[in-house]
Formats: structure tokens, sequence, C-alpha cells
């Protein structure tokens, strides 16, 4: 677990321009920067970034968040990726809050993640004195730059091709997978004779490797177990290599094997990645609509690959939302992305890609396929069936128009549906959450204004935390508890760091957003702090709110303080007649 104070340091050091423009080249506009959008198509900039507030936040669709939340989104990063790599261009090293055996494991990952790092090195080392492995990348398309590019190497046909790693003999060894103790105590390599291909995560380390084996035998391909850098049903192969790449297609397309993403980049389509051995699973698909609103899964067309588009819809059916879309591309029988792409080129893939099934033809399809709507019985079999299906469904529009495409293949009206098959619900909202306000928005909004502006000050004033006071109301009362139980300074970025993902994330957005911040600074800001706590608690005593009496009066301005801070709100106005 990293530490608060090292996320608000950390925010406090960075400067989000910076983080930003080399992936959203950003043009002055007054006070803050502009772009078009990374995260939704526009032709006019709405894409604002506040270098003095640190945040980014869209007018067009809503994305906002810090520098940490950009690298989130944008590149598709964890959480804990995202601090580090931040981290590591402010020079800091990143603390974790010590818990029993927390420390241990921080460490023990550290170290496998240097042995991962290690074993590229050595099997890359390993490819350039075997022509064997060369001539079968050569005879499988590839060439040196894309070999190069994807880090690509060769296990040695030998019990131990890794024995001259330092530390070869330490347990580590068998904890990142790379080694096995058999019957004994007899060690051996877990890859032998296999063009390696390692497996980065969204920082771009070594986490684990895939391993193609040369001639005939099984398993074809051998993955790194499951370890504590790695887990197969998260990651996805050639996604740190694809990720701009996938920006600039506006989609991804998700392929079942290491060679497929391979010689698709070989030949044009760089925005391909590849799950590891295992089903989709709900994991990808939210780290992949992350990056792009297109997802286009892959599969051969037999019944094997219609059953793991099956799955792969399955998954992805919670997690879409009005504008994201998941599609199908079936290729031809006995014929994989690798093969097809080598016999027809760029143009004939990229076109499959465009003609690709969307993923609502494709559930109304298969449904019906299953169970065809020719009698009662196969119409309510349908029916039945598609009821768990669009019950995950969230997305209102979508799901609107899949019921209705229901309703006409089972021969029902649209209100015998609805009564049919349950609607799903999209999380609640802020807004949607609020409950009977006890103070007006206004007053909330601005005094909720003041604290994101200038968190410092809930150390200052007896800024209020109102209690059933609707969706600005908890938001403040929020906010103020957070600031007060943290060391100063605080900043705008390090507050909406803390409650990004939580109930109020919204409304502190639109608050920060809203017109009547601009021009709120310094003493002016605290004259309208303090005013508004005078308003707030005025307010309370006219609706008889019991908790006045045991709330301690708020701190006042000098009259010296008030007064510079009213001349200088004077003086940004402009003159008479303007």
């Amino acid at each position: 677990m990293i530490p608060n104070d090292f996320i608000q340091t950390l925010l406090s050091r960075v400067d989000i321009v910076e983080v930003i423009d080399p992936h959203v080249p950003l043009k002055k506009a007054g006070a803050n920067y502009v772009a078009c959008c990374p995260f939704h198509n526009e032709k006019s900039p709405s894409f604002t970034v506040s270098q003095s507030k640190q945040f980014y936040h869209c007018f067009g669709c809503g994305a906002h968040g810090t520098a940490i939340g950009f690298l989130i989104e944008y590149s598709g990063m964890s959480f804990p990726e995202a601090v580090a790599d931040l981290a590591r261009g402010a020079g800091l090293d990143v603390p974790r809050v010590t818990t029993p055996g927390n420390e241990a494991r921080r460490e023990e990952a550290e170290d496998l993640s240097g042995l991962m790092l290690e074993a590229a090195k050595t099997y890359r080392n390993a490819l350039k004195d075997s022509p064997r492995a060369i001539d079968y990348l050569k005879r499988r398309g590839l060439t040196g730059p894309i070999t190069a590019h994807f880090g690509i190497g060769y296990a040695a046909d030998d019990w131990q091709p890794l024995a001259a790693m330092p530390g070869y003999a330490d347990k580590a060894m068998e904890t990142a997978g790379l080694v096995i103790t058999g019957d004994g105590g007899k060690r051996y390599d877990r890859f032998r004779d296999r063009i390696m291909f390692p497996i980065h995560d969204g920082s771009g380390r070594v986490i684990g490797f895939g391993g193609r084996i040369l001639d005939k035998g099984e398993p074809k391909y051998l993955n790194s177990p499951e370890t504590p850098l790695f887990s197969k049903g998260r990651e996805l192969y050639g996604l740190f290599q694809a990720r701009l790449a996938i920006r600039a297609a506006g989609r991804v397309v998700v392929v079942e094997g290491y060679m497929d993403v391979v010689a698709l980049a070989q030949h044009g389509v760089e925005y391909a990645v590849a799950t590891l051995g295992t089903a989709t699973t709900p994991a990808h698909v939210q780290k992949l609509f992350r990056l792009t609103d297109t997802v286009v899964f892959c599969f051969d067309g037999d019944v094997a690959g219609r059953r793991a588009a099956w799955r792969a819809l399955e998954n992805a059916l919670a997690l879409l939302a009005d504008g994201k879309n998941a599609r199908f591309l079936f290729l031809p029988d006995g014929e994989d992305p690798d093969d097809y792409i080598r016999q027809r080129g760029k143009e004939s893939f990229e076109a499959l890609i465009e003609a690709a099934m969307p993923l609502s033809d494709f559930l109304l399809t298969e449904l019906a396929q299953r169970h065809p709507p020719r009698s009662a019985e196969g119409r309510a079999a349908l029916v039945n069936a598609a009821k768990p299906l669009l019950g995950q469904i969230a997305a209102p529009v979508l799901a609107t128009l899949l019921r209705r495409g229901l309703a006409e293949l089972a021969g029902l009206r649209e209100s015998e549906m609805d009564a049919l098959v349950p609607v799903a619900r999209a999380p609640a909202t802020a807004a949607a959450r609020a409950r009977p306000q006890r103070a007006t928005p206004s007053l909330l909004r601005g005094l909720l204004q003041c604290v994101l502006l200038e968190p410092d000050l809930t150390h200052r004033f007896s800024v209020p935390e109102p209690v059933d006071a609707g969706a600005e109301g908890d938001a403040l009362a929020a906010v103020v508890a957070h600031c007060r139980a943290s060391t100063p300074p605080l900043t705008t970025a390090g507050v909406l760091q803390q409650f990004a993902g939580s109930p109020h994330e919204t409304t502190l957005m639109t608050a920060l957003t809203a017109g009547e911040i601009e021009g709120l600074a310094g003493e002016l800001l605290e004259v309208q702090l303090v005013e508004g706590i005078k308003r707030y608690w005025l307010n309370a005593q006219k609706h008889g709110d019991s908790a006045v009496s045991r709330h301690a009066p708020p701190l006042e301005l000098s009259p010296e303080e008030t007064e510079r801070a009213r001349q200088r709100q004077l003086a940004r106005q402009p003159p008479p007649g303007s």
C-alpha cells in the first residue's frame, strides 16, 4: 500500500502538462492548456489541462483526473504502475506502508523483477548464437527489427540454459517460474528449446514469458506459472508495445497467440494484443476499454473459436457502456491471423476488421442458433437464455436496442419483454444518490470549491461537515474530513486523487469546473470561504439545526484582510462601459 502522504508529495512534484504533452500535444489557451480529447473523437478541442491546479477535464465526454489518472486511463497502467512511473521521473522512491508480510512481498517482487529482466537478456543473447532459432523466425517472416522490438529470445536445448545467471541456485528462480526442482532435488529450467516471448506489464517490466517450441512437441506454447509478478488473467501480451498504435488506430484487436501479435505488427497492424493461454477475462476487457472505445476479438471460425468468442462476450457484457464497442471477427477455418496476413496482406486483414460483427449481432445470432425461435417452446428457451445476459448490460441505449431485437426474435411486444427480462441498473451517480437538501446547492458548492482550490484552508477555518445535505454536502464533508486528517501542505490534485473512483468524484469535478471559480485565489478565496461558512450556519439556525450549538463559531478574517481582498476583486473587474 502506498502512503497517501507520498501521493500528495508526488503530485506536487510533477507537472501534469509535462506528463500529458508527450502523448497529447497541448496548446496554451489563457491560463490553461487545451487539446482534442484523447478519450473520444472530436474536431474542436474540449480537453482542458489546468497547470495551476494539476488536473485535466474534458467538457465533451467528462474524462478527468490527475497526472496519475491520466497514465491509468491513457496508457492502461495500474495505479501502482502509474505512481512508480511518475516517481521515477521525479527522482523519488515509492515508499510502502509496512504490514505483516507486506514488506517481504514487496522485496520479493523487486527481486523477481530483476531476475526476469536478466533472464530476458540471457534469452536474447542466446538467440544471436542459434542459427536454428534465427532460421525459424525468418521462415515465419519476422525481421531483425521486429524481433528486437518485442525482445524475442531463445531458450537453448539444454537442461539449464539459465545456469550462468547470478543466483541460479536461489529459491527465487523457482518462485519466478524460471526453474523447476524435480525428484531428488535436481534443478532444471522450465523453458528449453523454445522461442521466448517476454511479457511486459504496463510500465514495461518483464513479468513473465511465453515459450513456443521450435519443432513438433507438446505443449506447443508454454507460459510462466502464476507468480507474485505475473497473473495471466490480468495481463495481455504485446499491450505495452501496442499502446500508442491502439490510440492512433482507435481500436485494438485481441488474438490468441504470441506469433499472431508479432506477425500482425510485422505487416503494419501494430494494435494487436493476445491473451495468455486463457479465455478473455473481465480484467482484460476493462484494461482494453481504458485505452480505446473499440475492441475487436479475432478468433478462428471453427467451433472452438466461436466458443472462445462467446466466453469473451460473456465477460464483456457488464463492462459495456454506450459508445464502447465490442466486435467479433471470425477467420476462415484453419487460418489464424499470422497465416492470413502473411498470405493476403494488411489491407485484406483490415478489411475483415472493418466488417467485424458487432456484439449485438453476435449475441442475438448465436442465441437464435442455439434456440431456434420456430416454436413457442423455442422462443421461450431463447428468452430464458437471454435473461442473464441482458441483465448484465448497464449501458442504457444498447440494452434497450438489444431488448427490442430480442422481442422481435421472440415475437413479443416490448412491454412484455420488459416484464420478462430484468433491466440492469448502472451504478448510481453521486447526483442520483443525493438526499433532500437542507442548504442551498450554490452555497455548498461554493464552500466545496474553496476547499478544493486551497485544501490547507481546512486547517485554518472551521469548515462545516454537513450531514444528510445531498451530493455536494456529502462531498464537502468527506473532503474536509480527509484534509483535516492529512498533514499539510495539501494540493488540489492530491485531494482529487484521493477521491478518484469514489461516489464523490463527479461532484468534485463539477464544482472544480464550474464557471464561478474563475479568479478565485489567495485572500479573495479566504473571504469567500469565511462568508460562506457564516451563511451556512445562519441557514442551519433558521432551519432549527440542533447541531449548530455543538460547533464553535467560524474563524474570522481581520477587517484589513477582508478589505484588501475586496480591493483585489475590484481591480480585476473591467471599468464601467468597457
